[in-house]
């Protein structure tokens, strides 16, 4: 079975609610990853229940008319999933750079020579 794994779910928006992508995605077979001050949002203020399929009505109304805009939603996830995928090679690079860095000089000299 595949299951959806929700990350990046801590609020960046100060006006919106902390708990509001976790409140809004659970369900049953959901993965949610949560960053230590969303976890003690939601067991503090949270809102338990199954939630990711409440308003599907509502969604496919938002999705209808989104197309009327001229907003192409295939385009705009590819658009996000390179992006993402972009995201997380330069952060790959950027800490293999500094762990190949502390490694060396760790090994020191030496290694060089070997």
């Amino acid at each position: 079975m595949q299951r959806p794994l929700w990350a990046s779910t801590s609020m960046k928006d100060p006006t919106q609610p902390d708990t509001r992508y976790v409140d809004e995605l659970m369900g049953p077979d959901t993965i949610t990853t949560m960053p230590p001050a969303t976890i003690a949002a939601v067991v503090h203020h949270g809102t338990l229940g199954r939630t990711v399929d409440q308003d599907a009505a509502d969604a496919r109304d938002v999705l209808d008319r989104l197309a009327r805009l001229g907003i192409d939603l295939d385009e705009v996830s590819a658009t996000l999933e390179t992006e993402g995928i972009n995201s997380f090679i330069q952060a790959f690079t950027a800490r293999s750079g500094v762990l190949a860095a502390k490694a060396a000089a760790l090994i020191g000299p030496e290694a060089d020579s070997a």
